[in-house]
């Protein structure tokens, strides 16, 4: 086993240590922006495992997103069963959210994966790994130029989120009805 066992056993350890430092990390990251580039990953293992190389044209930005449930506006008129409440359960995950927020941002990117870095009562935070299409260092290259085949991947829901929050993990019996698309089969 190489270094990043050690960097996942300490990401998972309980020690006191630990969970003042990730206090600390929480009370700064509640000050920055919604989106902020970052030069290394908080969690090297985590990001290299998803395909993160410390090269020209990986971008890495920490993105915030609001826990707790959506809602719907207001509604004054008329009392119709659909707006008996305000309620609204989307399929989305957050982590879902934070890629599509990322990629909105950093317009000339695409998003590679994401991945989890804490969470406080408030707020959740996703390190989101974006590559720059228009670098030569990224589509020369035949280890990274897979990535660049289809644009605006994270917005047509095809990154691990996306295909999670489509229902694509399940395969065979009982998902029957997830492929093409759930809409495809409302019938």
């Amino acid at each position: 086993m190489g270094y990043l066992k050690y960097f996942k056993q300490n990401w998972n350890s309980n020690t006191q240590e630990s969970k003042e430092l990730n206090k600390e990390r929480l009370m700064q990251w509640r000050r920055e922006p919604v989106t902020v580039r970052i030069h290394r990953p908080t969690r090297l293992d985590r990001a290299r495992s998803l395909g993160y190389k410390a090269k020209k044209g990986f971008i890495l930005v920490r993105q915030k997103a609001t826990r707790g449930g959506r809602q719907r506006p207001d509604i004054k008129g008329g009392r119709r069963t659909a707006h008996s409440s305000q309620r609204k359960d989307v399929s989305k995950n957050y982590q879902l959210v934070c890629e599509e927020r990322a990629a909105k941002k950093y317009v000339n990117c695409e998003v590679l994966n994401s991945y989890y870095v804490g969470k406080d009562g408030k707020n959740i935070w996703y390190e989101v790994i974006l590559i720059e299409r228009d670098n030569p260092s990224v589509f020369l290259n035949k280890e990274t130029a897979w990535a660049l085949d289809t644009k605006n991947k994270v917005l047509r829901g095809l990154t691990s989120a996306g295909r999670k929050s489509r229902g694509l993990r399940k395969k065979g019996i009982g998902s029957e009805k997830t492929r093409p698309s759930r809409k495809a089969n409302k019938h």
